[in-house]
């Protein structure tokens, strides 16, 4: 508007006066340059003024430029002073104008700052704003950084402004906002752009606007508040549901619709997927329509697997919020620890220690077995709960706690426990001899675990170990036996005097715990067969189940005899023993001499019995027969003397057949070549054969002989003659220790798989000094009975019967009599096969 007023001014005043100027200008000029040009360039002899001369031609040239500079400040001069009015003119009416617009400006300062208000205006990319107006409890300082970085805005607010003042300024976008300051108030920002300026408006919100502003404030928290709560219920890791009045599922989030196996909750709410079953459905809806909660522990499917749920269902005034808390892995959880603290129980039940667990209040909470066993405690008084107090003066009263001067403060410094960080532990000697070791530990929850543990016989086998272990190495250091014991590395860890003495080693060497080869290089100086060494090597430094034992015999350089042995030892070590047996070998080499010696001794005297037994049997056999027959009279009628002297020689001669014959039998026995004729032997005419035998006998001396024996006792499988050899000697003993008169008893019975034959007389008896030699040989013993045989009858009775498989056993008592059993068994021939 202020450039269109200038135009016009300009056309009317000096608009008229420059194209006079520039044509008076132009014409001065034109008579200037053409008057010089003619002077300069006229010829010789023609001039444009004439005959003039030279000079008087240069003086009209410079009259003639005077004239048009003359003309030019003429002109000069009208118009500086047309302008000069022009332009005074012009000053006037801007002065005029300025003075309309400063009072306008001031009269729309004067209406805008009729409301508190603060007003700020940036100009192009200026980023210092104006501020106009000011605005109660806001103190704004322009920077660069704008208005809002001073923190008179909730943060919120203050970005929001921000981005809106950007869009404002950088593309012109108007924008109106109300935005909620740190005082508590609302201002009300409205920008806009205007001529090329970015103007912001603040001013208080007061009236129904503050109302309104408010209201709009707490529904776009509300709001935001909303939103946040819908999508953390929406990513919450368990399922939640909202239901109308007419308990249909309007809202379901993504762990539901994953519970229900739907696509999302989109398909969750149009199929109508329902999570419960429907007895939960009916319960809950029973507690909705009753205005109570719906609190329950419920089975449901979830994921195509059974569950347990915790589920609640709040009503609502529109219908309920429900939500289903998976706890099944709480409940194994839960079952877990019963049994693992179950388990815990029989476990601490188990346990020798005693152990009692108090509370922060110091009552009993748990006890063991062992704790009531050790402190003799009433299972119902510690099923009562009792103090920590409580159990120990019912323990100082029955004497089972150490006696002590001043229990109040033992019993306060033992409850230290109960604020200490550390275990701590204490001893206690009791009346009753007992120890025990108490160990109080903190819990971490409160209160304190005792744990008792009866260390008498512990304390009693430690004291018993140390004085094993003093005995054994006073036994060690004393023994004859070298030792010496190699750990696992093949070093020497221990040895005692004897094992240095036997292979001369110097105490210096064993106090450095050499290694093995050390030691055997040494001890090869004595004995020097390597094999046997790197054997000794082997057994010692062997790992695993390389490591065996070994046993060996050295003879070493000066003679005398080493014998060793190595034990592999748990540790992984071994023990290496060495005994001096020069002595023991040379006792041994005797003995052996001498055995052999005796051996042939044996052979010799079994060969000169057998060869005089057959010697004199043709001999003595040929005696008794012609004895018989000078006893028939074939050699001619005897007289009665003659035939009692031949009686005396059969009887003699008889006598000394059977013990030949009985030297004979142990002869072969003892060679091994005795062999059974086994049959079957009738018991009772075995019996008849041997009592008929002994007939002279029991005729001589006046005994009688009582059988008994079963009708059906039948047979059994033996050799007969060696049956009947058997039991003749047995009555022929017994019928020699037996009193003229006496009776003899010769039995037989069945037991099982046994024949019994027992032989029993009423005689004098066998002393216990004698009995245990009666089945040697050649050992006789009358006992005052007048009957001494060659020894050789029980002898010959015990070899047959062990023969056949069977047993011999004597009872005798002196003065009372002597009872033989012979046990056969019934078949002796798997006996004598087993045998051979």
């Amino acid at each position: 508007m202020r450039q269109d007023k200038h135009i016009k001014r300009d056309s009317s005043g000096s608009g008229r006066t420059l194209p006079l100027m520039r044509v008076g200008l132009a014409a001065a000029g034109t008579l200037c340059v053409s008057t010089a040009m003619a002077a300069d360039t006229a010829s010789p002899g023609v001039s444009l003024f004439g005959d003039l001369s030279g000079a008087d031609r240069r003086i009209l040239a410079m009259l003639a430029l005077f004239a048009g500079l003359l003309i030019l400040a003429t002109g000069l001069a009208i118009f500086y002073l047309r302008a000069r009015n022009a332009w005074l003119a012009r000053d006037r009416a801007a002065k005029a104008e300025m003075s309309t617009l400063a009072a306008r400006a001031e009269r729309a300062e004067e209406l805008l700052m009729s409301e508190p208000q603060l007003v700020a205006v940036w100009s192009g990319t200026d980023d210092l704003p104006t501020l106009s107006g000011e605005l109660p409890g806001v103190t704004i300082s322009p920077s660069r950084r704008g208005l809002i970085g001073t923190g008179w805005l909730d943060y919120h607010d203050t970005r929001n402004l921000e981005e809106q003042i950007r869009a404002l300024r950088e593309r012109g976008e108007s924008f109106h906002l109300v935005a909620r300051s740190r005082h508590g108030g609302y201002i009300e920002a409205e920008g806009r752009a205007i001529g090329g300026r970015a103007v912001l408006r603040l001013r208080d919100v007061t009236g129904d606007r503050l109302e309104l502003a408010r209201l709009a404030d707490r529904h776009r928290r509300a709001s935001e508040e909303i939103e946040a709560i819908r999508a953390l219920l929406d990513e919450a890791p368990v399922p939640l549901w909202l239901r109308n009045a007419n308990e249909k599922l309007t809202w379901v989030n993504k762990a539901y619709a994953r519970a229900v196996d739907a696509q999302d909750e989109n398909d969750a709410l149009s199929r109508d997927i329902e999570l419960l079953d429907r007895p939960a459905r009916e319960e809950a809806g029973k507690a909705r329509h009753d205005g109570k909660a719906f609190l329950k522990r419920v089975p449901a499917v979830v994921g195509g697997a059974r569950r347990t749920l915790d589920v609640i269902d709040i009503p609502s005034s529109r219908g309920s919020a429900g939500m289903a808390i998976d706890v099944s892995e709480v409940e194994t959880m839960r079952a877990d620890i019963g049994r693992q603290i179950e388990a815990h129980v029989r476990t601490l039940d188990q346990l020798a220690t005693a152990v009692a667990i108090f509370d922060a209040d110091q009552h009993l909470t748990f006890s063991n077995a062992a704790f009531a066993a050790l402190w003799q405690l009433d299972p119902a008084f510690l099923d009562s709960k009792p103090t920590d107090s409580e159990i120990l003066d019912r323990l100082r009263t029955q004497r089972r706690l150490p006696e002590q001067a001043d229990f109040r403060a033992w019993k306060s410094k033992l409850h230290e426990a109960y604020r200490a960080l550390e275990p701590a532990e204490h001893w206690w000697h009791l009346p009753d001899g007992r120890t025990s070791r108490v160990v109080t530990t903190p819990n971490p929850a409160g209160g304190v675990t005792y744990l008792f543990e009866d260390v008498t016989e512990r304390i009693d086998l430690e004291a018993r170990y140390k004085a094993l272990s003093q005995v054994q190495g006073e036994t060690l250091e004393n023994l004859k036996e070298g030792v010496a014991a190699f750990g696992s590395d093949g070093r020497l860890r221990l040895s005692n005097p004897a094992f240095a003495q036997i292979w001369r080693l110097p105490g210096e060497m064993l106090e450095q715990r050499p290694h093995i080869d050390d030691v055997v290089a040494r001890c090869s100086l004595l004995f020097r067969d390597e094999g046997i060494w790197q054997g000794l090597k082997n057994a010692i430094t062997s790992i695993g189940d390389a490591r065996r034992s070994m046993d060996d015999r050295m003879t070493r350089v000066d003679g005398s005899v080493i014998e060793f042995s190595t034990v592999p030892l748990p540790d992984g070590g071994t023990l290496a023993t060495f005994t001096d047996v020069t002595d023991s070998v040379n006792f041994e080499n005797a003995l052996v001499e001498k055995n052999e010696a005796l051996e042939e001794a044996g052979r010799l005297k079994n060969d000169f019995v057998h060869h005089v037994s057959y010697e004199l049997r043709s001999p003595l056999q040929n005696i008794i027969g012609f004895v018989q027959l000078m006893a028939d009279g074939a050699a001619g009628p005897l007289n009665e003397k003659q035939r009692q002297y031949a009686g005396y020689i059969k009887t003699s001669s008889d006598a000394l057949y059977a013990i030949i014959n009985n030297i004979l039998d142990l002869a072969t026995i003892d060679a091994g070549a005795m062999t059974l004729d086994l049959g079957k032997v009738d018991i009772r005419e075995a019996m008849q054969g041997v009592a008929e035998a002994v007939q002279p006998r029991l005729a001589e001396t006046g005994v009688r002989l009582e059988m008994k024996a079963s009708q059906q006792i039948g047979t059994f499988g033996a050799d007969g003659q060696r049956v009947r050899q058997v039991l003749f000697n047995l009555l022929s003993n017994a019928i020699g220790f037996s009193p003229p008169g006496g009776t003899v008893t010769l039995s037989a019975l069945r037991k099982g798989e046994e024949i019994v034959f027992r032989v029993e007389d009423r005689g004098r008896g066998i002393s216990q000094a004698v009995i245990d030699r009666v089945f040697d040989r050649f050992e006789s013993h009358g006992g005052g009975s007048g009957h001494r045989g060659v020894g050789l009858g029980l002898s010959i009775v015990r070899s047959f019967v062990e023969l056949h498989g069977g047993s011999v056993e004597l009872v005798s008592e002196e003065g009372r009599g002597t009872i033989v059993t012979c046990r056969f068994p019934v078949d002796a021939s798997a006996h004598q096969e087993a045998a051979e």
